[in-house]
């Protein structure tokens, strides 16, 4: 009976730990989706400047020329 006993706290245990470790893994991968939204946050307004910037020059150049026509 004590064997049987042990054996069943035992399990309890061992499935304690593996939820322990289960949540400490999706926190994980929580925190890491995080981080991957704000590098592509950071990398989309990167990429909207550089148009702007690039449509910016383009609509310079047609409207005063190269700097070759100065």
């Amino acid at each position: 009976m004590q064997r049987w006993r042990a054996s069943c706290e035992g399990a309890n245990d061992r499935s304690d730990q593996a939820a322990r470790q289960q949540s400490e893994a999706r926190k994980a991968e929580r925190q890491e989706n995080r981080e991957l939204k704000r590098e592509l946050r950071r990398k989309e307004a990167a990429l909207a400047e550089t148009a702007a910037v690039l449509t910016f020059r383009k609509k310079a150049r047609a409207i005063w020329g190269d700097e070759d026509e100065w």
